[in-house]
């Protein structure tokens, strides 16, 4: 007998508890979860509405999706997010470099984010503030304070507002970046050179980023805590044939920082703990669920290893899997609807077998991907989603 249609919230959260819901699950419109605005202008064009196209995330040129972009696609998510302190100008700066015209963005850490005016597809890091610092001037840098209280004025009455008002599950914009900010501040490659040769300085910069977290959610939970379904944190570990620095780094350096932040949050709320880390990441599962993570984004089934069936059959009953619904580098991309739609059916099948799945495709779905293969991808989510 069919299950009793349940709310967007209800189904979320049976997906998340390994439970099983009506039907799966579908996200759109976080930062690891989104859409870029290109795609999302031939997205709305496709479907024949007008509407004004609001910014998520510049960095990533990220949309902001409509409520009736999301009504349509019958998604299950909300985000809510915090803001800047009032201290912080996040404007975003047009300067002329090399007869160029360039949008430049710095933001809290310090660390300048750049992208030509000619292309507008993403931003990439210009300027890494820590690149010449010697470990004694981690403590000169003015790191911001995470948990200053106007970071948060408001975000209690809005997410009450979703909760009372709306039948949505609520997710909480990314957070918790203990490593990978550390690499943007330094540099990727003294920030290797580090790992190697300087590794006090690695743990003296990496607790100046777990002390940030630590505040913030601090004050962020004591707003919001008892509202929300889903943190959203992450730190990018591995690319696309493993792990992109030296395991043993992770498990004695960084991950008892991660724990340590994890563990902190869950002091905090009953949400479930939603960990981002692109690439072939099976290595580091048993990890991340040692640190209390319990949801894994964004599941890169075309990274070595990250088989959908293989993923289910092993860690199936110990984490839930929210994303993995297609192969975005060759399929969503370059393939027919026809084979999208037989992509997703396929994954979306081994994925909700005993709950534990949300859909979302892998990452943020990239300008120039066809509006149509879009559309086709969130119909067969729905059509196949059923239990």
């Amino acid at each position: 007998m069919p299950q009793m249609e349940l709310t967007s919230r209800q189904r979320v959260v049976k997906a998340i508890n390994h439970q099983i819901p009506d039907r799966v699950p579908i996200d759109l419109g976080g930062f690891q979860t989104g859409i870029h605005k290109k795609a999302y202008k031939d997205l709305i064009d496709y479907l024949g509405f007008k509407e004004d196209i609001e910014t998520l995330d510049a960095v990533q040129q990220l949309a902001k999706p409509s409520e009736k972009v999301l009504e349509t696609l019958k998604v299950d998510t909300r985000y809510i997010c915090a803001k800047a302190p009032k201290s912080f100008d996040g404007t975003i700066k047009i300067n002329e470099r090399n007869g160029k015209l360039w949008h430049d963005l710095k933001d809290e850490f310090g660390v300048i984010w750049s992208m030509p005016d000619e292309q507008r597809l993403y931003m990439d890091i210009s300027y890494h503030p820590l690149a010449e610092a010697a470990i004694e001037d981690i403590d000169e840098h003015p790191f911001p304070n995470g948990g200053e209280p106007d970071r948060f004025e408001g975000l209690r009455e809005k997410a009450l507002e979703l909760r009372n008002e709306t039948p949505y599950a609520i997710c909480t914009g990314i957070g918790g970046v203990v490593y990978e900010y550390c690499w943007y501040m330094r540099g990727l490659e003294k920030w290797f050179m580090d790992i190697a040769q300087n590794p006090k300085f690695c743990e003296k910069l990496l607790d100046k980023m777990l002390r940030f977290w630590m505040d913030y959610y601090t004050g962020f939970l004591g707003e919001i805590g008892d509202l929300v379904e889903v943190i959203m944190i992450g730190d990018d570990l591995t690319g696309q044939h493993g792990p992109l620095f030296s395991p043993d780094f992770y498990r004695t350096i960084v991950k008892p920082r991660q724990k340590t932040l994890v563990q902190h949050i869950k002091s905090l709320t009953n949400a479930k703990i939603w960990y981002h880390t692109c690439g072939a990441c099976k290595v580091y599962i048993p990890e991340l669920i040692d640190n209390g993570v319990d949801i894994l984004n964004p599941i890169q089934i075309s990274a070595e290893g990250m088989e959908p069936q293989a993923l289910k059959d092993e860690y199936g009953s110990k984490i839930v899997f929210w994303g993995g619904a297609i192969d975005t580098q060759h399929i969503l991309p370059f393939a027919d609807a026809q084979t999208v739609r037989q992509e997703v059916k396929t994954n979306v099948e081994i994925f909700k077998k005993e709950g534990g799945y949300v859909f979302n495709n892998v990452h943020n779905i990239q300008a120039g991907v066809p509006a149509e293969n879009i559309v086709e991808m969130y119909k067969a989510a729905y059509d196949y989603g059923g239990y």
